[in-house]
């Protein structure tokens, strides 16, 4: 049974009587909280697979801003560290909650509070699911642009906490671009609010910026002044089928070369489609060896002209703008990921590279997949060069890691970065000094010292 401490409560030594054995001065704070064995250990990992050192002390939860700000001046005062968390999606251990710390669980601060249709403004709390609010601004015939793979299940929070991505990022841009202002607690409990509620604004650096993507490691995200955009006119739906990967990629990059601007672009190779396959009992491999489904909403002859540069190389083209066809289609690029977990355990790689030079880092990918004879299943945002190369590790997490730094090395090599949109966390930790640079990462230490001088916020991450 799980044990919830609320409100003030019993004193010092009572609580110990009364059985309350986690850190005492969280029932001061106003926030449900627990250290109930079960909860805690389903606080402690992520999806990233990344097995932290211990057990968190207590997990809180809090419902507003004024009990989050009461547990971090609690954890200020005392030292004590925190691991903030939303619905702990993160793929590269930065929401693994280890020895010693506070799991601070914004799951219950799930509240769209505004939307504001004729400026094009979204008010939320942290813990909203991603897809909730698109859904809520379809009913004012608008959407929310970030789309990450796992937005049914991934809040707001999270999301700019690793500045997500999604499927539509090729158009409208990753979550950097849809935020406007934030409500952030800081390691000392004070409340600031960055950035604006206006599509523009230029005043003062831009902190909102540098908190997107942070990882949890400079403030607490407790509420979001986000953009929204309209929804677009019908779209048509492109699936073009290649006989070999690197054919796919380089009818992504001939797109651009046509100055077409899809809003998605999704790439997958044969060993991702067999997966989805046997996982969704679809048909999308058939005789080909990499699918690439293309969205365009700006209309029927930018269609057109996609369909006629998509089809030059390809075995076989398909276009629908029927919406349970491509809702199929969608849904079965969308779970990738968990076909390929059931092939075994994955390691979940996320590099970007020069659109330009896409062809050749699926080439390369796949030299390095026969060179350590692993399964490297390869799906790609084509159309900003955003791959995710999973391996297949099972029992072979020695090639798995060699091969993963391979795929590191490739993506600086090719002039790209060592994730796209999953973040830092706890895996890449080594790869973000190289790709950095020494005086570049010492900046970057010394901004975190700056918002967070005793290394409370989520230690162990990102830098």
């Amino acid at each position: 049974m799980v044990r919830l401490v609320v409100g003030p409560g019993p004193a010092g030594g009572d609580r110990r009587a009364a059985g309350v054995t986690g850190p005492f001065w969280l029932a001061d704070t106003g926030a449900e909280w627990t250290d109930e064995p079960s909860v805690v250990a389903g606080h402690r990992l992520d999806r990233s697979g990344v097995q932290p050192h211990g057990s968190p002390l207590a997990v809180a939860f809090p419902r507003g801003v004024e009990q989050v700000r009461e547990v971090v001046r609690g954890a200020y005062a005392t030292r004590t560290p925190i691991v903030t968390r939303g619905a702990g999606t993160a793929l590269t251990g930065a929401s693994t909650a280890g020895e010693g710390v506070i799991v601070l669980d914004l799951s219950r601060m799930d509240r769209i509070r505004e939307i504001r249709a004729d400026d094009g403004v979204a008010v939320t709390e942290p813990g909203v699911i991603t897809a909730q609010l698109d859904r809520a601004a379809a009913a004012h015939g608008l959407r929310y642009a970030p789309d990450p793979a796992s937005l049914e299940i991934s809040t707001i929070g999270g999301n700019i906490a690793t500045n997500a991505g999604g499927l539509r990022c090729a158009k409208y841009g990753v979550t950097r671009d849809a935020v406007l202002g934030l409500d952030v607690v800081l390691a000392d409990g004070r409340l600031i609010r960055t950035g604006r509620a206006t599509l523009k604004g230029v005043a003062g650096y831009d902190l909102t910026g540098l908190f997107v993507g942070s990882e949890g490691t400079l403030g607490v995200i407790v509420g979001a002044t986000l953009r929204l955009r309209p929804l677009p006119e019908p779209t048509t739906t492109i699936a073009a089928s290649y006989g070999a990967v690197a054919d796919a990629a380089a009818a992504s990059v001939a797109l651009a070369g046509a100055r077409i601007q899809p809003v998605l672009a999704e790439l997958l190779d044969e060993a991702t489609l067999d997966a989805i396959d046997a996982d969704q009992g679809t048909h999308l491999r058939k005789a080909a060896s990499a699918l690439l489904i293309v969205q365009i909403d700006g209309g029927a002859a930018e269609a057109a002209r996609a369909l006629e540069v998509l089809g030059t190389d390809a075995t076989d083209v398909r276009s629908t703008a029927d919406p349970a066809e491509t809702a199929a289609l969608l849904a079965a690029r969308r779970g990738a990921l968990p076909a390929i977990e059931r092939l075994g355990r994955p390691l979940i790689e996320d590099i970007a590279v020069p659109r330009s030079r896409l062809a050749e880092a699926v080439r390369e990918i796949g030299a390095i997949a026969r060179r350590y004879d692993i399964t490297i299943c390869t799906l790609a945002h084509a159309g900003d060069g955003n791959l995710h190369p999973i391996i297949v590790a099972d029992e072979t997490m020695v090639a798995a890691t060699a091969a993963a730094d391979e795929i590191f090395a490739l993506a600086l090599r090719l002039g790209g970065t060592v994730t796209g949109e999953h973040g830092v966390g706890v895996l890449k930790r080594a790869w973000l000094r190289r790709e950095l640079g020494p005086d570049n990462h010492d900046l970057q230490r010394q901004l975190k010292s700056l918002f967070d001088p005793y290394g409370l916020l989520n230690p162990g991450k990102a830098l």
